[in-house]
This record gives C-alpha cells, sequence and structure tokens, in this order.
C-alpha cells in the first residue's frame, strides 16, 4: 500500500510540473487536482482554485488536522538551463518548476490523506487543502478558504523542510517611511530641511534597534532598510526621501506592536504596508511535536514566510526538499525525498491519531 501511495504521488508530481501554474493562473492545476480525487473516488470541492476535502468518516465532534499545501509556483528565473515544465527524472532528481517548492509536499499530504481516508474511529478529522496564490500571500489562497473550511484545530503546512518540524515561522511586516523637507539648489547656503540627513537619525536607529523581547525559537525580531530613494537630479535638494524598511516578526510580538515601536521612536512619517502576515507557532508540548521528536526529527523556528502567517491555529510547517533549493534555477526535489515524505507524513500522523 505505501509503495502504491508513493508511486502515484510521484507521478502526480510530474503531472503537476508540466502544467503552468504561476500565481493567479492555477486554474489548469486545481482542475488536474480536481480530477485526481475524483478519480480516487473522494468527494472533493472546488473554491476558486483551491481543491479541498474530508476524510469519508468526518465528524463534527471531534477536532480536525489540516493538511495544506499550495499548487502555484513562482515564474522561471532568467538563469534556468532546463526547461522548467520537463518533470525529467535524471541521477534520482526530478527536475521542474515548484518541484520542491512545494510539490513533493503537496503531494505527499496528499497520499497521507488518502491513506487515513476511509479509516473508521480515528482520533482526528482530517482536511486536505490544495490552495493557489501562496507566492503571493493572495487573498484567494488559504486566506479565502479558512471560512469555508471546518473549524481547524491544528494544522501542518506543507513546505520543504528536510522533513525536520519547523515549529515557529517568522511573520513579516514592510513598512514605507517618508521624510519631507525643503527642496533647492545645490548650489546655494547648506539647506538643513535637506531629507537625507534628516533621515540619517531614523535609519540609524532602524539599522541598530534591538527589540528587548527575544523568542526562544526564532531569535530576535530583525529589521533591514532594503529600499531607499530621493533626488533626481545632482543639483537639486530632493524634497522628500522615501525608503521600505522589511521587518521580520517573531512571536513575542504582535505586528501591531512592531508597528507602534517604530513609529513611537522614528521622526519620519513610518506606514506599514499591512499587518496580516503574523508570525506562527505551536506549543512545543505539543503531541504532534512529541511525536516528531521521537521518530527522530528536529526541531527549528524559520525565516521565511509561508501558509502558515495566514491561519488562525496552531501549525507546523514540515515536508520533503530543501529550502535552498526553492525559487532557484533547475529546481528539483530527489525521488527518494517525495517517497520519504509519504512515509514520514503517513507515520507522524500514526502517532497521534
Amino acid at each position: 500500500m505505501l509503495e502504491k501511495l508513493q508511486n502515484e504521488a510521484l507521478e502526480l508530481l510530474q503531472s503537476l510540473i508540466k502544467i503552468q501554474s504561476f500565481s493567479r493562473e492555477e486554474q489548469p492545476t486545481a482542475e488536474l487536482l480536481f480530477n485526481w480525487f475524483q478519480n480516487k473516488g473522494i468527494e472533493v470541492k472546488r473554491d476558486l482554485d483551491n481543491i479541498w476535502a474530508v476524510n469519508k468518516y468526518f465528524d463534527k465532534s471531534k477536532p480536525t488536522i489540516l493538511l495544506n499545501s499550495h499548487h502555484d509556483t513562482v515564474k522561471p528565473n532568467a538563469a534556468y538551463t532546463r526547461d522548467p515544465f520537463e518533470a525529467q527524472i535524471e541521477d534520482g532528481k526530478l527536475y521542474g518548476l515548484g518541484s520542491n517548492d512545494a510539490g513533493g509536499c503537496l503531494v505527499g499530504l496528499i497520499a497521507a490523506f488518502v491513506s487515513f481516508y476511509d479509516k473508521e474511529n480515528l482520533k482526528y478529522n482530517f482536511v486536505i487543502a490544495a490552495t493557489s496564490e501562496e507566492e503571493i500571500s493572495g487573498e484567494n489562497g488559504i486566506a479565502y478558504m479558512q471560512p469555508i473550511l471546518p473549524k481547524i484545530d491544528f494544522a501542518i503546512v506543507g513546505e520543504p523542510t528536510l522533513l525536520d518540524l519547523a515549529i515557529a515561522e517568522k511573520g513579516l511586516v514592510v513598512l514605507d517611511g517618508k521624510i519631507t523637507g525643503t527642496p533647492g539648489h545645490s548650489a546655494h547656503i547648506p539647506n538643513d530641511q535637506n531629507p537625507i540627513f534628516m533621515a540619517l537619525k531614523d535609519l540609524n536607529w532602524i539599522n541598530s534597534y534591538e527589540f528587548p523581547r527575544i523568542s526562544d525559537s526564532l531569535g530576535m525580531v530583525k529589521m533591514t532598510v532594503s529600499q531607499i530613494n530621493a533626488g533626481k537630479q545632482h543639483n537639486v535638494v530632493p524634497s522628500e526621501l522615501n525608503f521600505v524598511v522589511d521587518c521580520r516578526v517573531t512571536d513575542a510580538y504582535s505586528n501591531q506592536e512592531i508597528a507602534t515601536i517604530i513609529a513611537e521612536n522614528t521622526d519620519c512619517k513610518v506606514v506599514p504596508r499591512s499587518l496580516r502576515l503574523n508570525s506562527s507557532f505551536i506549543d512545543p508540548n505539543h503531541e504532534f511535536v512529541k511525536a516528531g521528536l521521537k521518530l527522530g526529527k528536529k526541531t527549528y523556528g524559520s525565516p521565511t514566510l509561508s501558509d502558515q502567517c495566514r491561519l488562525n491555529c496552531q501549525s507546523v510547517k514540515l515536508g520533503p526538499g530543501d529550502s535552498l533549493r526553492s525559487h532557484s534555477a533547475d529546481e528539483f526535489i530527489y525521488v527518494q525525498e517525495v517517497f520519504d515524505g509519504v512515509a514520514f507524513y503517513i507515520k507522524i500522523l500514526t502517532e497521534i491519531v
């Protein structure tokens, strides 16, 4: 049974790779997944380009585990030397766009769902959700689905973690900063309202400030000035300076707290673009985490963002593949990683259901 599920997962992943599925263009892969579930005799639903199903003996009185990963991809970068949609296996590697991020995880979770689908007397219900727009943190993916899905008590988000457990994930707040000065001719007497120099105090504060609360799993909040723009002519003092701050938030703070602290310590007008991309975590004593440790896996805090940030329940990020390969040229996942992902998802869930 396991070998059959592993082979079916690999074949499904190859089929997904062969279909272009950029964010907001996921209709063809949604159709493929919908038909795949139907062919398995599983009652499946589609909302926009999100495909989901519940286990055969779903019981509202029981807690529910969400198995979630995405079927959209980024666009291939210019450094590709292979056809990103060929899904070729060579030297034990399956090449193709989305193979590692996060196709291997998605098909592994689907296989695990199938293995538990028609089992009776489970401790938990299962919901599988193959969602869209993850790569752009869009509004029509998992965020759209949350009010539609049954109440979720705990989620496994499929992303490449080398099958270790990311028990926390940093959130993200992007802020736009602006300071207005007085424009003038650069040849005239010194202009003490030059916004370039007016901004230095705030930029230095952002660069050096350390948020006092430190997360056990994610460490420190990290702020980075990633963009800056001022002036268009060499002989004109600009009227304003604009900059962008990328702030990676730990579970020690809410996004709103971060925005408030920055506003209180800067003279520039610093406005968050959004406060919705929150940090994520799971109680280290959760039975799923304990099951992972029992099976020899490590736990860690992830610096990268995923659909975890849109969930309103405890969650863990877990999946085959290596995050360092995500969005790389000639992306690949090892065939054995796909097989191991199927086996491990089933094994760890068996420990708790």
